[in-house]
């Protein structure tokens, strides 16, 4: 199985500095990001909005081949994440992942489809890394 890489770099203090992130795919190169960006409202990116958007792509496949697996025709899921991040005695800390998933699958009955929604939560491979940080799910089903 391939590594996947990414690098980021950091200059300065927290507050005052700033850093880039690139990644192997060149989908981010030297893509900014600094303390406005993570804990307040700046226009860059930050590693909370990273992990929401790696667990929206990989639950959204995971949730999809699980259906197909089944025997259910997956025309479209559609995974968005908010990643909370809070300052705790211990420090900042991710405490909550609300992931909302709106589905469009042919011939599945809502009981049916949040059994596998959850299923794909659980074991879908960035929610396995993402474990100890607490997952909310809801669902939609279009049919």
């Amino acid at each position: 199985m391939p590594i996947r890489k990414a690098n980021a770099e950091w200059r300065g203090d927290l507050r005052k500095g700033s850093g880039n992130i690139s990644t192997e795919s060149g989908v981010l190169k030297n893509v900014a990001y600094n303390f406005v960006s993570r804990f307040e409202t700046g226009k860059e990116t930050n590693p909370e909005e990273l992990v929401g958007a790696a667990h929206a792509a990989c639950y959204s496949m995971a949730l999809s081949n699980i259906l197909a697996g089944a025997g259910f025709t997956v025309n479209s899921v559609k995974t968005e994440d908010k990643v909370h991040i809070e300052k705790l005695e211990s420090g900042f800390t991710i405490t909550k992942i609300e992931v909302h998933c709106d589905a469009n699958i042919a011939g599945i009955d809502e009981a049916t489809f949040k059994k596998h929604a959850e299923d794909a939560k659980k074991n879908c491979p960035v929610s396995k890394a993402l474990a100890a940080v607490d997952m909310v799910l809801t669902t939609n089903l279009k049919k």
